[in-house]
């Protein structure tokens, strides 16, 4: 979740939506986001909205991790309220971060439990967390999966050590593959491994490297992606000084056909661009609900919902965050309603990069000529396109956000 926020236009006090947002609701599916902004230390490539103990320390305990879990609980009642009486069992549940496996389990738990509470939990709903390598233990797993939990996602980013340096990662080397093997004791049915390709100073090698520990762990689930310079973080400062090179796009593609040939001959299989799974069980079902444009609530500092058309964010920093809930107040900070012709739009950009593709019904007429034209060049797959949907090859996952800009026109 990126640290900018978006203007928008102003939200109710109460948090209430317009009507035509609640109409349907119960027929989409459902989740919730539970955003958790605290980190041991800033890596110098982060840009998410997550904060240190040193920079939350002049706002005292509104901002502490001591009470964010009873904060949380106190929003997913909100949610409720907003919400209304609709049957609305949560299909989805996602811990994102920061690292929320800082917070001790039975928080993370407690929140859990407040959704099921508030509004149960569909069968077989998926709940995951995200979690650093080195916060966690068996007995901290063993709680977790105690208390519902049956995802977990591991940041590993890589295998090598100087890699690890750059970014600024401190977890030890091997340590992610070793925390594969204890979430699968502690009975977790699903576990992913999050890589980074692209940093400057990583060879081909390296990411091989990476990629085979990653792979020999086991794991149901990966997740690969390049390594993007934001504007405003220690790494993009570093980039601009000249202390390290920029990596360009075709070292960038370069890794991503590595990754594909390496997870493909091990069994795993894409599903989105940066996604692999070995089965259509093990994909990410939470991921799925936002790149297909269902309802789900975020709740914490800067956390985004979308329900019904209607898409708000709450305000950044967890201080404000926390006075509004004890004001009784919504701590959204603005909100906008989505046009149809927004909707097309995010869904041609989002579901594109599925494996299922898009339908070419959602295309204008100079969206279907690019089509043809993408077709015709290799991006796009013959046997779908015959059947009238537009879906991406090798080549054109490579080119995506190209061939996305000109399907949207």
């Amino acid at each position: 979740m990126p640290s900018a926020l978006p203007d928008g236009d102003p939200v109710p006090s109460d948090g209430s939506l317009p009507a035509h947002a609640l109409t349907g609701l119960g027929t989409r599916p459902f989740g919730f986001y539970l955003h958790v902004p605290y980190c041991a230390s800033r890596c110098g490539y982060c840009d998410f909205n997550t904060y240190t103990a040193t920079e939350l320390r002049s706002s005292g305990a509104v901002a502490s991790q001591d009470t964010y879990a009873d904060n949380v609980v106190s929003e997913i009642r909100l949610a409720r309220k907003v919400l209304g009486s609709a049957d609305l069992p949560v299909q989805t549940v996602f811990l994102g971060g920061g690292t929320p496996t800082l917070l001790p389990a039975r928080d993370l738990v407690k929140m859990l439990a407040a959704i099921r509470d508030e509004f149960g939990l569909a069968e077989g709903a998926e709940v995951t967390t995200e979690a650093n390598p080195e916060s966690v233990d068996p007995a901290y797993l063993a709680e977790l999966r105690a208390g519902g939990y049956n995802r977990i996602s591991f940041g590993m980013q890589s295998a090598r050590p100087h890699v690890l340096q750059l970014l600024d990662r401190h977890h030890t080397p091997g340590r992610p593959e070793a925390c594969v093997a204890e979430a699968r004791a502690a009975g977790f049915e699903h576990v992913n491994l999050d890589l980074i390709y692209g940093t400057p100073g990583e060879s081909d090698d390296d990411w091989r490297a990476s990629l085979d520990a990653a792979i020999g762990a086991g794991p149901d689930h990966v997740s690969a992606y390049s390594l993007i310079v934001e504007e405003g973080t220690r790494l993009a400062a570093r980039v601009k000084r000249g202390e390290l090179p920029m990596i360009d796009d075709d070292v960038h593609a370069d890794r991503y056909l590595i990754a594909e040939e390496a997870l493909g001959a091990a069994g795993y299989s894409w599903y989105e661009v940066s996604n692999w799974a070995t089965s259509p069980e093990g994909r990410c079902r939470h991921n799925e609900l936002y790149w297909t444009g269902a309802d789900w609530w975020g709740a914490g500092p800067g956390a985004h919902s979308h329900v019904g058309g209607v898409r708000w964010w709450n305000a950044k920093h967890p201080a404000a965050y926390a006075r509004s809930l004890a004001e009784g107040r919504t701590p959204a900070q603005a909100r906008e309603i989505l046009a149809p012709e927004d909707r097309r739009v995010e869904r041609i950009l989002l579901e594109l990069r599925l494996a299922e593709g898009i339908p070419l019904t959602l295309l204008t007429d100079t969206g279907r000529q690019a089509a043809a034209r993408h077709l015709a060049d290799g991006l796009l797959a013959p046997e779908p396109y015959t059947a009238g949907r537009a879906v991406l090859t090798l080549q054109g996952r490579l080119l995506a956000d190209a061939v996305v800009r000109d399907l949207v026109d």
